[in-house]
Formats: C-alpha cells, sequence, structure tokens
C-alpha cells in the first residue's frame, strides 16, 4: 500500500486528479483538489454537515487521545477539559481569547502531524532501528529494491513517483546520513508543512504542469488536466478556476504565477485554518457573547471541544444499529 506522502504525490502531481488522501487516523486531511494540498480544516464543514472530530483532535493535538476522550464518561472528561483549558489561557488571566486559542491549535496541527508521521515511521522502520532508510522505503512503499528500478516493467508513472519520492526524501534528510529519523521524516510524509521542502515540492509541480518551461504557470497550465486538457470554458468548474487563478493566487495581476503565487496555491495556511477554528470554538460556546471564552464556558461545552461518551452515544448507537443489520 502506498505510503500517505506518495499518495499525496500521485494526486498533487496529476496521476489522479481527484481522490482520497488519507492519513491512517480518521480525521486527517482526506482529498486533495486540482493539484493542490487541502488545509487541515478542509472537511470541517462539508456539505452543510459538521465534522466534529476535527474540532476535538484540534483540541487535543491527537487522533489517538481524541478517540480515548469519547469513550470517557462526561465528568471525567469535563475534569480533563479543565486542566487542558487553564492550559489554554496563556496569560492566566481566567479567559481564552483568540490569539490564545490560534496558537492552541496551531500548535495541536503540529502534534497530530508528528503523530502521523510516527505512525508511518513505524510502518515503513523494516529493522525498527526508529529510521527509515531508502531501501525500507522502497520495500514497504512500491515492494522493490534499488536495484529493481531499472529492471522494473512499471508505468513510466510510477518510475515517476519513485523519483519524486527519492527527491523528497533527499531534501527531508538534512544530516546527509541516508536515512530518516524521527527530527527527518515528518518532513518526508508531509512536505507542506516545512519550508525546507517547498522548493522540491515547486520544483515537481512545475516539471509536471509547466508546459512551456518559462518558469511560471498561465491560468492554462494552471487549470489544465495531466494530459493538458483544459475544461469546457462554459461550465462552472472552469468558471469557479479562473476566478481563484485571477483572485486568490495571481497577486500582481501578470496573468501568470510565479514562484511565491504558485507556492500559495500548493501549500495550505494553517494560520488561516487555526484562526477559523478559534473563531467557530468561540463562537460556538461563547454564552456571554464578550468573544472570549472563561474557563467555565469551555468545560461547559466540553462536547465541543473534546467529546466523551455522551456526545459520541449517537454516532455509536448507529454503527450498533448497522452491525445488527448486517447481521
Amino acid at each position: 500500500m502506498p505510503s500517505l506522502k506518495v499518495v499525496a504525490i500521485i494526486l498533487i502531481f496529476g496521476y489522479v486528479t481527484c481522490g482520497p488522501h488519507t492519513h491512517k487516523k480518521s480525521g486527517a486531511k482526506e482529498t486533495v483538489e486540482h493539484g493542490a494540498y487541502v488545509p487541515r480544516d478542509s472537511n470541517h464543514f462539508k456539505d452543510g454537515k459538521h465534522d466534529y472530530e476535527f474540532d476535538h483532535e484540534a483540541v487535543l493535538g491527537s487522533h489517538d487521545v481524541a478517540e480515548e476522550y469519547d469513550n470517557l464518561p462526561p465528568e471525567e472528561a469535563k475534569k480533563r477539559l479543565h486542566s487542558l483549558a487553564l492550559k489554554m489561557d496563556a496569560n492566566g488571566d481566567g479567559y481564552v481569547d483568540k490569539p490564545e486559542l490560534v496558537a492552541w491549535v496551531l500548535n495541536s496541527f503540529k502534534s497530530l502531524t508528528e503523530e502521523e508521521a510516527m505512525e508511518e515511521l513505524e510502518d515503513e522502520d523494516g529493522n525498527a532501528d526508529g529510521k527509515v532508510t531508502w531501501q525500507e522505503h522502497l520495500a514497504e512503499t512500491y515492494g522493490m529494491y534499488e536495484d529493481d528500478i531499472l529492471q522494473t516493467q512499471e508505468s513510466a508513472e510510477e518510475l515517476e513517483m519513485v523519483q519524486n519520492d527519492r527527491e523528497l526524501f533527499t531534501a527531508a534528510d538534512l544530516n546527509e546520513d541516508g536515512t530518516l529519523d524521527k527530527s527527518e521524516y515528518p518532513a518526508f510524509s508531509h512536505p507542506e508543512e516545512f519550508e525546507h521542502m517547498h522548493q522540491v515540492v515547486f520544483d515537481q509541480a512545475m516539471k509536471k504542469r509547466d508546459k512551456n518551461k518559462d518558469g511560471f504557470l498561465s491560468f492554462e497550465e494552471f487549470v489544465s488536466d495531466t494530459h493538458g486538457s483544459a475544461p469546457i470554458p462554459t461550465t462552472e468548474h472552469y468558471a469557479m478556476e479562473k476566478d481563484r487563478f485571477k483572485n486568490d493566487y495571481d497577486l500582481n495581476g501578470d496573468h501568470l504565477l510565479d514562484k511565491k503565487e504558485v507556492l500559495l496555491w500548493l501549500i495550505p495556511d494553517n494560520i488561516e485554518a487555526a484562526e477559523n477554528e478559534a473563531e467557530h470554538l468561540i463562537d460556538s460556546s461563547d454564552d456571554n457573547k464578550d468573544d472570549q471564552l472563561s474557563i467555565e464556558e469551555i468545560v461547559n461545552h466540553h462536547e465541543i471541544f473534546v467529546g466523551s461518551e455522551a456526545t459520541d452515544f449517537g454516532g455509536r448507537l448507529q454503527d450498533s444499529h448497522r452491525f445488527e443489520d448486517e447481521l
């Protein structure tokens, strides 16, 4: 099974135009749209439905801990959340304001990346020495070794995937020892979240899309699929992409995307995602509408922040009914 990062590369650089980008734990980034990594909050509100699991993970910084809270009695969840809320209150004034929540959520995002990366590292670490070699990655992800690459019967697309992986592996290997340890592997598995990886992300995107090799992306190159075909100009999709190109990415209005603008498209803004989440948490829990949360307000709305057996009951009941139906 391809690693999470490889799946992302497939989607980002054109082997598939859309599809699942699923981390091994639920609630992480699930799709890549038109070439760009999507932010962690992409599925927070989808089709008018609210994904409460995202809130819990954004507060707790761990898929595993969020699942643990789902199985806690409400009073225990409230007790633990009270301790967390005191830590969110960085200046100790008894309230958690938006900047404090933003800082907390950003730190949670980093923790989620670390957790996801360590799980993937463990899967690829064949000899369990806490590091991943290029050979281990090849074996786990592609079922081949270095010597097999020249003799492989795989398609040119899969060979390109291997080459892209090799470039990302090299960029992540900061000490150049040929392995990725626990401090380096997250950049390999989540290159969009590490600035020192962005040059490789940019280069690989341009290699795939910059057809005239001028170092810029025109709208036609931006909107085209991997075969160079653009959507029909009369479709809503075409109009939406044109609007995004013009108003979201083409900052200088020259009808081309330079490196800075391409990266603006490719790389999600975690700060914006954290700000949106902080606003959501405040809007959902600020009973007296003073634009900040007291410790009491946070605890009183524990189902929004962390969940518990009470708030997970409906989901587990639905699962139980589905299991009974299957029987």
